[in-house]
């Protein structure tokens, strides 16, 4: 059976209406009527990335900010040791890089697709227009940075005052969602354990251990990517060590 044709105006409709679909589900947007968003997505692009490949480097000049469409890309800087320290990860409908609508002009950070990915950029010099018109978009941009650096301030504060145990239960507490069973609860760990080590501040081998002493202490137990904590209360305790 042939496939079927599409005319050029037709794949391009079909890309618009996808860039809308992922743009409705980002909390960024989720409030914007129909012609608002077709809007924005009229200025936007979209960028395939295979696992491993760069985004965008530390330092580079910014072209806009960007809605993770589908994969995951991790944010990094290098520290003045050379030592990768991991930001945070993305996952799919999430914005990153918005900071950079403001008095950046270069990326504060290196963006890498750690499994294969696609993204939409949002062009910052046509979408400065669009906020213009629509003060409340300016608003909830606000609120989305704001959350990005609560998430900083609290990982710079783990790295400095807290003990390893401590900065593994935080994020096991942080990223966990309820059980089924009482007292439980699941965690699917969204990055390989080396990035992980790195977004906590420490070698793969340190966190290896500290994940072996809450088995060994029956907190937890770890299946691949699936993190079942089977007793919560143990796990609060160290949270503020």
């Amino acid at each position: 059976m042939s496939q079927p044709y599409f005319t050029t105006a037709q794949t391009e409709s079909l890309k618009i209406e996808a860039i809308k679909s992922t743009l409705r589900q980002s909390s960024l947007f989720a409030k914007l009527d129909d012609a608002a968003l077709s809007s924005i997505a009229d200025i936007c692009s979209t960028k395939r990335l295979n696992k491993g490949e760069t985004l965008f480097h530390e330092g580079a000049q910014s072209q806009g900010f960007y809605v993770v469409q589908s994969g995951a890309i991790c944010l990094s800087r290098l520290s003045q040791e050379g030592k990768e320290q991991v930001i945070s990860l993305f996952k799919p409908f999430t914005c990153f890089a918005e900071a950079t609508l403001s008095a950046l002009e270069t990326y504060p950070a290196n963006a890498v697709a750690v499994e294969p990915s696609q993204v939409i950029l949002v062009r910052k010099d046509r979408f400065r227009d669009i906020i213009k018109e629509n003060p409340d978009l300016a608003l909830t941009m606000l609120s989305s940075m704001s959350i990005h650096l609560k998430h900083l301030v609290q990982m710079i504060d783990n790295l400095k005052f807290k003990q390893i145990e401590a900065r593994l239960a935080n994020w096991l507490a942080s990223n966990s969602v309820p059980s089924k069973h009482e007292g439980q609860a699941i965690v699917e760990l969204p990055m390989s354990k080396k990035l992980l080590a790195s977004q906590l501040g420490v070698t793969s081998e340190t966190l290896s251990r500290s994940f072996a002493r809450f088995r060994d202490e029956k907190i937890i137990t770890v299946e691949g990517r699936h993190i079942s904590i089977i007793d919560t209360s143990a796990l609060s305790v160290y949270l503020d060590h």
